[in-house]
């Protein structure tokens, strides 16, 4: 037990809120910097349920570090698990504030809560773990089962970028593995990697590029240059070149560094400090190997388990392993017994294989699949960049599938929160 404190960030909105007795819709911050409550989907649900919106940034993510360096040792406090006991205190401190601005004492306020990808696997495991804080969650594309070797990774990526694009995206890794070994340091150059010294860490930069596009609902992005190059016999790893830093380093602004292994062996608290951190969650407790299926891949097949496994002994040392067999128990992964609980999809969306798809007969959960949508849409919307206001799916591929997520995201709150403030009725 560690009695120690540290200074925890956290935003609120409360523009919409109806005082006093407004619900309160807690956003959860993930394997990221939280720089704000974003102008999503989640401001219209507040506008319609009069209520507040407080994000707590996730522990030692941004400016929320228990140290001042980084290294091994300190992260052992870096686990969901102590992230949702973050929650819990923060919940209950947060009321308690609100009580005492609101000059009144043992009130609650109804609670929901919010989270996409590994937030709203987060969203989902604080209602299972604390079902008497909160009415219920909104578990977008939650990534609720820990897996060893996903494989159904790179698969989801192939049926969603459909037959030409996945045959593009094969012939243009086959291609980029045989100039790696001939021409290595000029191939990493014209992506703007040189400094990748380490061939894994390019090959997966390079699938990772084209992982976004796809699961963002971007494929267009991705594969329509590459599709026509392949007609017209052009070189294909110069069209993947261009998608790379113009989409991939340019609009999303992702650089190759946060895929070399020096940069992640950094200890100091930087802007970059994040890519750290998530892979030291990723080696100990969820692991989501993003490994190549051994037939049909798109990625490289040097992106195995031994790349994987290198990289954690390497960046944090020996002993790092992820034991995803206990995260699995300790939630239920698919199975997760929790109640009250929207787990929404997108069909094209990869991290589906690893959320919870069908509804339990026994729990009171609802599932839904947003046809044609990607990571998140029901929340994010479509979004160019950068974020259009409040979510809005005009430029989503299907606006109709994800106006229907919404009106069935919008009734379930409705019920729940209704039973929640009926005192003959559980919350649980």
């Amino acid at each position: 037990m560690d009695h120690r404190n540290f200074q925890q960030r956290y935003y609120e909105f409360l523009d919409y809120f109806r005082i006093p007795d407004g619900p309160v819709f807690l956003v959860i911050c993930g394997e990221y910097s939280c720089n704000g409550i974003r102008n999503d989907y989640i401001s219209v649900l507040a506008k319609k349920f009069g209520a507040a919106v407080v994000s707590l940034e996730h522990r030692y993510y941004g400016k929320s570090s228990p140290f001042k360096s980084l290294k091994t040792e300190n992260l052992r406090y870096l686990s969901s698990k102590q992230a949702l006991f973050d929650l819990a205190v923060f919940r209950q401190n947060y009321q308690d504030s609100l009580n005492a601005k609101l000059n009144r004492t043992k009130t609650d306020n109804l609670w929901f809560v919010f989270g996409v990808s590994y937030p709203g696997a987060l969203s989902a495991w604080f209602r299972l773990k604390f079902p008497h804080l909160t009415c219920g969650s909104l578990a977008s594309s939650a990534v609720v089962l820990a897996v060893y070797n996903f494989t159904e990774f790179d698969q989801q990526i192939g049926e969603s970028a459909g037959a030409e694009c996945k045959a593009a995206l094969q012939e243009t890794t086959r291609l980029v593995e045989q100039k790696l070994t001939t021409h290595g340091k000029a191939l990493k150059a014209s992506f703007n990697a040189a400094d990748l010294e380490i061939d894994g860490d390019f090959l997966y930069f390079l699938a990772d590029a084209a992982v976004t596009a796809i699961q963002y609902g971007n494929p267009d992005i991705l594969c329509k240059p590459l599709v026509e190059a392949k007609k017209d016999g052009k070189d294909l790893v110069d069209a993947y070149a261009k998608f790379v830093k113009e989409f991939y380093s340019g609009t999303e602004g992702v650089s190759a560094q946060s895929y070399n292994q020096k940069s992640l062996k950094n200890t100091a608290i930087t802007e970059d400090s994040s890519d750290r951190l998530w892979w030291f969650q990723v080696c100990t407790e969820v692991a989501y190997f993003q490994v190549a299926p051994s037939n049909g891949s798109i990625r490289s097949s040097k992106v195995d388990t031994r790349y994987h496994l290198d990289l954690c002994k390497n960046v944090f040392g020996e002993g790092i392993f992820p034991d995803v067999d206990a995260t699995n128990i300790y939630y239920g992964g698919t199975k997760i017994a929790g109640s009250k609980i929207i787990f929404t999809n997108g069909s094209q969306d990869p991290w589906r294989r690893a959320s919870k798809q069908i509804s339990s007969p026994d729990m009171p959960s609802y599932t839904i699949t947003c046809h044609n949508c990607g990571h998140g849409t029901d929340i994010r919307g479509c979004p160019q960049s950068p974020f259009n206001i409040e979510g809005n799916e005009k430029n989503c591929t299907s606006p109709d599938a994800v106006h229907k997520v919404r009106q069935k995201i919008i009734e379930h709150m409705d019920l729940w929160l209704s039973q929640c403030q009926d005192p003959g009725k559980t919350c649980i």
